[in-house]
């Protein structure tokens, strides 16, 4: 093939490709036309649909999304709530459970300890026995020293207090016992009474109705009290002392020549701080003037106040009362008049007479409620005895009074 006839044929191949104009100005028409058509069904489409709404746009902290506080739980916080609230269980039960599984073994064990101290704990033989006039009955009983000591504790003095307390307590009824055994009456068939006129006395069948249920705990502390003072009393120059004791001072203990009529140099008046702790340290009553005129036998005034005048000991306590030319000891009035103690104050109020007393008892030897409040500081039975009865030794009765034993 010649260069001419591969030219001609590449002119007749491009002339064969090339679009013609009146197809190129075709296609742009169908082209304009078809962009219109679109247009206006894109216009129609708008016209027939409802607006958009306006979204609005809430803060990030209030968005209820899976992200912002979701009311649907999290896939794991379930297990974790779970495993939390074991755990707080745990932590919660097990301290409960060590202190009821020790603390019910500890019960356990005081209960074990207090039965088997209850069940153990027995009188002491004693040396001698005691004629005791039963008032009730009117009968005398021959009752154990030891035994009898131990009903006179449980009488005299609150099983509440102290054991050192009640140890003193026993000491001074034990001497007060012997001393009578020694020097009571002797032609009287008892040796003593189970009244205030010595010392009272229960016995065992009526502690039991008084105490009911609590008896065995009770009368054990007081055995114990006595076991282990048991044969002891006081002494002074080698004799038992008269032991005199009473309730609660007034801060101070008596003289036993300010009140009984033989000073006896071992009941010394001594301060007593701690009595004025007994619910029994003040008292009142009140008496109208024909009332006293009865109970001290005398005539007074009605219409006009009367003259009174009172003279008092070194504790405080009346020693003498004036009243309209009438005389009268403070032991006197304190009998008389059933008070509480002798020292009382007197106010008159529209033809009353009130007195306040100040103490409860006799005020001679050994405060019962001063005992206490020496026991609660840690003094021992010892010491307290020999705190309220001066100069004295603790002895036993077969050092004393060996006859008494013989007998």
């Amino acid at each position: 093939m010649t260069l001419i006839n591969s030219l001609q044929r590449g002119k007749a191949v491009k002339k064969h490709h090339t679009v013609p104009k009146a197809w190129k100005k075709k296609k742009s028409s169908l082209k304009k036309q078809l962009m219109k058509s679109q247009q206006l069904k894109l216009k129609q489409k708008h016209s027939t649909e409802q607006p958009a709404p306006i979204r609005k746009i809430i803060p990030l902290k209030n968005r209820k999304t899976r992200y912002f506080n979701n009311r649907r739980s999290r896939p794991w916080k379930l297990p974790l709530a779970l495993s939390f609230s074991v755990l707080l269980l745990l932590i919660l039960a097990i301290p409960a459970l060590i202190v009821a599984f020790f603390g019910e073994n500890s019960k356990l064990d005081s209960a074990s300890v207090e039965m088997e101290r209850e069940e153990t704990v027995e009188m002491e033989s004693s040396p001698v026995s005691v004629a005791v006039m039963r008032s009730t009955v009117d009968t005398v009983e021959d009752i154990p020293l030891e035994t009898y000591v131990a009903g006179v504790v449980a009488s005299e003095m609150p099983t509440e207090f102290e054991l050192e307390a009640l140890k003193a307590q026993a000491l001074a009824a034990r001497t007060f016992t012997v001393n009578h055994l020694l020097h009571g009456n002797q032609a009287a068939n008892y040796d003593l009474t189970d009244t205030v006129q010595h010392q009272v006395y229960k016995s065992d069948h009526e502690l039991q109705q008084e105490w009911g249920s609590a008896y065995t705990e009770k009368m054990s502390k007081i055995k114990e009290a006595v076991n282990a003072t048991k044969g002891q009393i006081l002494t002074y120059n080698d004799a038992p002392i008269t032991a005199a004791f009473f309730s609660t001072s007034n801060g101070y203990t008596e003289n036993s020549e300010d009140y009984w009529e033989n000073e006896l140099s071992y009941l010394r008046s001594v301060e007593s701080p701690w009595d004025i702790e007994s619910p029994k340290y003040l008292g009142q009553q009140t008496f109208t003037i024909s009332q006293i005129e009865e109970l001290l036998e005398l005539k007074l005034p009605k219409d006009s106040p009367l003259y009174i005048e009172l003279d008092r000991t070194g504790s405080g306590r009346v020693s003498e009362l004036g009243i309209e030319g009438y005389t009268f000891t403070g032991r006197e009035i304190r009998e008389k008049l059933d008070l509480q103690s002798s020292d009382f104050s007197i106010k008159q109020n529209n033809g009353h007479l009130i007195f306040t007393t100040e103490g409860y008892g006799h005020g001679i030897g050994m405060s019962q409620y001063g005992a206490n409040g020496m026991a609660k500081e840690g003094k021992t039975y010892e010491e307290i005895v020999k705190y309220y009865y001066q100069d004295i030794d603790i002895s036993t009765i077969n050092e004393a009074v060996p006859a008494l034993v013989s007998r």
